[in-house]
């Protein structure tokens, strides 16, 4: 009965094209935002604040930018972990090599970086699709690497290839604690991800969505191919370097190429399907999922070997959380191919209808 919109009229196109036109939703983002914001760097420890929360924001930020390209666009992408480690190793060299750059500069130029590498590697996008453009991505995958490792430029010719981060400060106000970090973090996700839904309700996400529903209708009625594919592959590309630039700078403290590998883009586009492809909940969702879901698979094995006083091999933890995770896809891809999200937004409809039948 309380989720209800019963006597919230609407007088105004303004009200009409809110991104909540619910006020319980609005008021439900509000206390989120309030409890991400003041009560979680307060109560918060360190091993969640930094082994926990701050990944999971940056590998939300990386999945929301797939979700962009792969989503929302249509267009296929393996090489996320790529434009991530662009977005990294041209961050450092930002903070290193122009002086007196600021690190939100440095994210930005990471990911503009990473937008021009995106670009690149979208020119296939004009003539396959698919499976097709899948492997096109993936050769970006390796070729960024193998340019990292290979170029000493990029890593500031270091013989070992790991490099630590440089200090991080804001107008004289050091982000040296988890906590600060963390709010680093939330607030940068916080204004991309509001900028992300935004895009997706303007004229160039509507035209995304008709190239990825059917592109030669959508060529038909005048959205011109080549700007919408290689923009969207270089939005999702921008999105995925400034995460790559958090994740090596606030996260990892390093910025080193193993962060990078395929296993990274696999993980981000099972964040996807699990939260649910063009969605930006969806990719919070998927993240939160895939990123708490080993912890508590550690604790239920935990408490199984002190329930049978037997030990569990660290190796069949592991091999059950990749068989866990891989018949959890074949679900989602079956039965519900628009993952948690969906879900979500089912439990809210029915919620509005309740008691009434649906």
């Amino acid at each position: 009965m309380l989720y209800r919109e019963a006597g919230q009229f609407k007088s105004t196109y303004a009200q009409d094209q809110q991104i909540f036109p619910i006020l319980q939703d609005r008021i439900g983002m509000a206390v989120l935002l309030v409890i991400a914001f003041v009560a979680v760097p307060l109560f918060g420890d360190q091993y969640w604040l930094s082994a926990i929360l701050t990944p999971f924001l940056v590998l939300a930020l990386a999945t929301l930018g797939l979700n962009i390209l792969t989503g929302y666009a249509g267009q296929l992408s393996l090489g996320t972990a790529a434009f991530m480690a662009v977005g990294a190793f041209m961050a450092y060299n930002a903070m290193l090599r122009i002086p007196h750059m600021p690190i939100l500069g440095a994210f930005a130029i990471g990911g503009l970086c990473a937008a021009a590498v995106g670009l690149v590697f979208g020119l296939p996008s004009l003539r396959i699709k698919g499976l097709y453009l899948a492997v096109a991505t993936l050769a970006c995958q390796f070729f960024v690497l193998w340019a990292i490792n290979r170029i000493g430029w990029f890593s500031n010719h270091s013989s070992s290839g790991v490099i630590t981060a440089q200090r991080m400060e804001i107008l004289g106000y050091p982000i040296d604690t988890p906590a600060a970090k963390y709010l680093l973090t939330l607030s940068v996700v916080a204004v991309m991800a509001l900028a992300a839904k935004n895009l997706m309700r303007s004229e160039t996400g509507h035209a995304f969505m008709a190239v990825r529903d059917m592109d030669v209708a959508a060529s038909v009625i005048g959205i011109p191919m080549m700007k919408t594919k290689l923009l969207a592959f270089a939005i999702s590309s921008f999105y995925c370097g400034v995460a790559g630039a958090m994740y090596a700078f606030c996260y990892l403290g390093t910025v080193e190429p193993e962060a990078f590998v395929l296993d990274l883009s696999f993980r981000v586009l099972f964040m996807m399907i699990i939260g649910g492809a063009g969605s930006i909940l969806g990719s919070f969702l998927g993240a939160g999922f895939i990123t708490l879901f080993p912890i508590f698979l550690n604790l239920a094995s935990k408490s199984l070997e002190n329930a049978l006083g037997i030990e569990l091999s660290h190796a069949l933890v592991s091999n059950t959380e990749a068989v866990i995770f891989g018949a959890l896809i074949i679900f989602f891809l079956i039965v519900e191919p628009y993952g948690l999200a969906r879900l979500w937004q089912i439990g809210k409809e029915k919620l509005r209808l309740w008691p009434f039948p649906h």
